[in-house]
């Protein structure tokens, strides 16, 4: 098949890249790589998706379009949340207008758009993608990415064409950057930090490796049972805390420095862990790769890199 890579540069487009590729499938990226890297191996088109002259000079026939540009990543949500809402929604709309019929789009969306019930007490853990979707305060900047992304859910839904929309929830991975979980303790403890302030320790997580969200992402992209639907995408296997996370790491990297716990970053989420009853029942799924395995590989990673 051709497959066309929206965000292909990025931690989840790269990964899914090697993946479709290895398969055999014709791949081709766009990125404007703020991020990324240009590595890969496969076409790359350099673009800005939220500019319409990009789109204007983007060949068709694709069969397939996985669409995950977007500003992404807490800090840079929360330092710039106007971009975030232009950047994502923009580039979205662009290509919604831009799809040929009959072109199968897969759409990356959050378990941000929820995550608000879960703060409030109104949403059940694990979480099921039929909860109502709740944003505390649409003033709050860490909210922007969240709204974006229902926007983001709605437009798809309402355009007719034929889509999947895949809440990620807690994937992880090499090379993802060093503004998410295990990455950032893996890069504190590469360093030596000592004490080790550990933010939010009571708080629970159920964390996905790459290559089993990537597993996920293209078995729904061959159901087409699921076209329509929202899926959630994770591990719900196994639910760890924060202070156990943290653990693990210190485990892998040979270190064992004193603890500081100070209370998690405002706005986090105290538990998060999605219901894949859904993404099962599609495709049969399994998480394959286990946190301490997944923790050990990207440890490597980022300490051989």
């Amino acid at each position: 098949m051709r497959i066309l890579v929206l965000g292909g540069a990025g931690f989840i487009g790269a990964h899914l890249t090697r993946r479709l590729t290895a398969d055999g499938h014709d791949v081709t990226i766009v990125d404007d790589f703020s991020r990324g890297r240009d590595d890969l191996g496969v076409p790359v088109i350099h673009a800005d998706l939220t500019d319409p002259a990009a789109w204007a000079g983007l060949e068709k026939g694709w069969d397939q379009v996985y669409h995950l540009a977007a500003v992404v990543g807490v800090r840079n949500v929360v330092g710039a949340p106007a971009r975030t809402m232009r950047v994502n929604t923009l580039a979205l709309a662009y290509l919604l207008d831009w799809i040929e019929p009959g072109t199968k789009l897969f759409f990356a969306s959050t378990s941000e758009a929820y995550a608000g019930g879960v703060t409030a007490g109104v949403v059940p853990v694990p979480t099921p993608e039929t909860v109502p979707l709740h944003i505390e305060d649409v003033g709050a900047p860490r909210f922007a990415y969240a709204i974006s992304k229902l926007w983001g859910e709605a437009a798809v839904l309402h355009s007719g064409v034929p889509a999947v929309i895949g809440r990620f929830h807690n994937v992880y991975g090499p090379r993802m950057g060093a503004d998410h979980v295990i990455p950032e303790l893996s890069l504190r403890a590469i360093k030596g930090e000592n004490p080790f302030i550990v933010y939010g320790s009571e708080q629970r997580r159920a964390f996905c490796y790459i290559d089993d969200a990537v597993e996920a992402m293209v078995a729904l992209m061959a159901s087409e049972d699921a076209v329509g639907q929202i899926v959630h995408i994770g591990d719900d296997t196994a639910e760890t805390q924060v202070a156990d996370l943290v653990r693990l790491v210190h485990e892998v990297a040979g270190v064992s420095p004193e603890l500081e716990h100070v209370p998690a970053p405002e706005g986090s989420v105290a538990r998060r862990c999605p219901d894949l009853g859904r993404l099962r029942e599609l495709t049969g799924y399994q998480p394959r790769v286990p946190l301490a395995e997944g923790v050990r590989r990207t440890f490597e990673w980022y300490r051989d890199n």
